[in-house]
C-alpha cells in the first residue's frame, strides 16, 4: 500500500511538472511572437510578419491541451490550497497568453499595411513595443519561477504602457489631420498601438493570477493607470484585433 501511494503521488506531481512545463512553452512562443511582430513594424520584416502568424496555431493547440489537462487534474486529483490555486491560474493564464499571441500576429499583418508610408515616425512605437516586450518577458518569467515580487514589478509598469498609448494615440491623430494621405497608414499603426496596449494588459492579467496563485492574495482591483485616461481605455472590453 505504501509503494502505491508514493506511485500516485508521484504520478500527480509529474502531471503538475507537465502542466508546468507546457505553460512556459506557450509563454515562450508568444513571447517569440511579440518580437517577431515588432521587428516585422520596425524594419518592415515580411518574414517576421509571416513567421508571427504562422505561430498562432501551435499556441491555439497548447492551450487546448493545458485545458484538457486541467480538466484531468481536477477530476481526478482533487487538488488543495497551492495546487488548486497553481492549477485554475494555469487555465486562465493560458487563455491571456493565446490573447497576447492573437494581438502579435494582428500587428504582424497591420505592419506590412502601413509600411509602405515611411515618413511617419515610428520612433514612439518602438519604444511602445519595447516596454511591453520587456514587460512580456518579466511575466512569463514570473510565471515560471512563480515570483510574486516579479509580477507586482509587471503589474505597476503597465502604467507606462499606458502613457506610451495616450501619446502615440495623439500623435498619430496630429498626423492624419495634418495631411489627410497619412490616413490610412496612421490607422493601421493606431490598431497596433491599441494592440500593443491590449497585449500589455493581458500581460498584467498574468501578472495578477501568478500573484494570487503563490501568496492566495489578490493584488488592488484597481491597477495603476497612466495619463489621464487611455482613449478607448477599459480592461474588460473584447478589442477586434483585425
Amino acid at each position: 500500500m505504501p509503494h502505491e501511494r508514493s506511485h500516485i503521488v508521484s504520478s500527480y506531481e509529474q502531471e503538475l511538472e507537465q502542466l508546468r512545463a507546457m505553460v512556459a512553452q506557450v509563454g515562450h512562443i508568444v513571447e517569440e511572437q511579440v518580437d517577431l511582430a515588432l521587428r516585422a513594424i520596425s524594419d518592415h520584416d515580411e518574414a517576421a510578419a509571416d513567421e508571427a502568424a504562422r505561430r498562432d496555431p501551435e499556441v491555439d493547440e497548447l492551450e487546448r491541451d493545458v485545458e484538457g489537462l486541467v480538466i484531468r487534474l481536477l477530476a481526478l486529483r482533487s487538488p488543495m490550497g497551492a495546487d488548486l490555486r497553481e492549477i485554475v491560474a494555469a487555465l486562465k493564464i493560458t487563455g491571456d497568453l493565446e490573447r497576447i499571441g492573437d494581438y502579435a500576429a494582428s500587428i504582424a499583418r497591420r505592419a506590412m499595411k502601413a509600411a509602405a508610408d515611411r515618413q511617419i515616425s515610428l520612433s514612439g512605437l518602438r519604444s511602445m513595443g519595447r516596454l511591453v516586450s520587456e514587460n512580456l518577458q518579466k511575466t512569463v518569467e514570473a510565471v515560471i519561477n512563480h515570483d510574486p515580487n516579479q509580477a507586482m514589478e509587471v503589474w505597476h509598469a503597465d502604467r507606462g504602457v499606458d502613457e506610451y498609448y495616450v501619446t502615440l494615440f495623439r500623435e498619430l491623430v496630429t498626423y492624419m489631420m495634418e495631411d489627410a494621405r497619412n490616413i490610412r497608414a496612421c490607422t493601421e499603426l493606431l490598431f497596433v498601438a491599441k494592440n500593443l496596449e491590449r497585449i500589455g494588459d493581458h500581460a498584467t492579467n498574468v501578472a495578477e493570477r501568478v500573484f494570487y496563485a503563490v501568496t492566495g492574495e489578490n493584488l488592488p482591483t484597481v491597477r495603476p493607470r497612466g495619463g489621464a485616461a487611455a482613449p478607448g481605455k477599459n480592461k474588460d472590453d473584447a478589442e477586434p484585433t483585425e
